[in-house]
């Protein structure tokens, strides 16, 4: 991304001020140009034509579809760089040693899956965090994070600041970190086209555990028959409960279960509008 587009779209997460900046600009700049044409008197005329609000229902129009669409564009612009721009090596091989008998397929697959996650964080919007399902992807994020520089800068660009990363959370007690993880849910099946609700297939970041066997993984299943068609977790490598992807939208778990923690009520306005979702990209809070 060049230096004038990364600039853009930092700006484009503020478009309603700059907006609102520029439509100052626009009246001054009538009134002035008034001025020079001789068309104003004693700023009568000019003070008439702005009370008369001849203006205001263009010029508004005009700075709320210039405002929508500045920031469509610039959340645009974060998922497209999320999605292509090239991340490092190193997180790749640390995560092979790590990770005994896993392959270079595996863990291309485990990025796929991290910058699954990153689309998650700008489409929830700013202030609505999402948390991370897979240990294994945990481990890739928290390996391209060791280099700060770097990290930083691919942060800065994708979500407009730094996020940390964050310990990989499973469905419990706590009414955040489950939404959170709704979250999370509803975006990731929207990007792989799955009905959130009776899904037939898992997304990437939620299938990635078992499908490698990771140890302690975070374990799912799309509904409860197709847990009992599944290995048993300690067969797999792993210990511990099989989380269900239909259980997001019931109320078995504690939470907004209705609305995914909130994504329905709030996608027309900020969920899907750009940048920032990135800021808490990390979780909700303890189980």
């Amino acid at each position: 991304m060049t230096t004038v587009k990364w600039l853009l779209v930092r700006m484009s997460t503020w478009s309603f001020v700059w907006v609102i900046l520029l439509w100052f600009a626009a009246v001054i700049g009538v009134i002035v140009s008034m001025a020079t044409r001789g068309l104003m008197v004693d700023g009568q005329r000019a003070v008439s034509w702005i009370l008369s609000g001849a203006w205001l229902a263009p010029l508004l129009i005009l700075g709320v579809g210039a405002s929508v669409l500045f920031k469509a564009w610039g959340k645009w612009m974060r998922e497209r760089f999320v999605r292509e721009a090239p991340m490092p090596a190193f997180p790749k091989r640390k995560l092979r040693d790590a990770f005994s008998g896993m392959n270079g397929k595996d863990a291309d697959l485990a990025e796929r899956a991290l910058r699954q996650f990153f689309v998650v964080s700008v489409r929830s919007g700013a202030g609505r965090p999402v948390a991370m399902p897979s240990r294994l992807v945990e481990r890739l994020w928290r390996e391209f994070a060791v280099d700060t520089d770097v990290y930083a800068r691919w942060c800065n660009t994708a979500f407009g600041c730094v996020v940390a990363p964050t310990e990989a959370k499973s469905l419990g007690l706590n009414a955040a970190t489950n939404d959170a993880l709704r979250r999370t849910w509803f975006w990731a099946c929207k990007e792989e086209a799955i009905n959130p609700k009776n899904p037939t297939r898992l997304p990437l970041l939620f299938a990635l555990d078992a499908k490698l066997a990771i140890a302690g993984g975070i374990i799912y299943a799309t509904n409860h028959s197709a847990v009992a068609r599944m290995k048993k977790p300690e067969e797999a490598g792993n210990t511990g409960e099989v989380y269900v992807g239909a259980s997001f939208s019931d109320n078995c778990y504690n939470g907004d279960c209705d609305n995914f923690g909130g994504v329905h009520s709030s996608s027309s306005s900020d969920g899907d509008s750009g940048g920032g979702g990135g800021s808490d990209g990390g979780g909700g809070g303890g189980d």
